[in-house]
């Protein structure tokens, strides 16, 4: 279980990575490790420790859950926190970055909208 892991855990590093557009040697630099680390993360040769997981998700801006969601053996029981949802960031992620700039900034401005409502009650 432990090799496959490390290999999905590094498709959705990679995913997310590029979805921001960044290179291994950014991320590299965020989490004080070299790109060949990096690189083997993603080709899931080397495990992520939970000190790096906790890094990488701070600085990708994603739940740690991102890395776990789509694994095979992986059951969310926490019910408190899904809330009967079933959140997909990888393809949250993908549908987003392909977006254009106006597009995005238009969700961006109905987020912000709709925030403004919930605070009024």
């Amino acid at each position: 279980m432990e090799e496959s892991f490390n290999v999905h855990l590094g498709k959705k590093l990679r995913l997310r990575r590029l979805s921001l557009g960044l290179t291994q040697t950014k991320v590299a630099q965020a989490i004080n490790v070299t790109f060949q680390q990096i690189q083997k993360y993603e080709k899931g040769t080397n495990g992520v420790s939970s000190n790096r997981l906790m890094q990488l998700s701070q600085f990708l801006k994603v739940p740690i859950i991102y890395f776990f969601e789509d694994y095979k053996d992986f059951k969310n029981t926490n019910s408190s926190e899904t809330m009967n949802e079933d959140l997909n960031y990888s393809f949250l992620s993908r549908t987003f970055s392909s977006l254009s700039r106006t597009q995005k900034d238009k969700i961006f401005q109905i987020l912000s909208n709709t925030s403004k409502f919930e605070k009024t009650g």
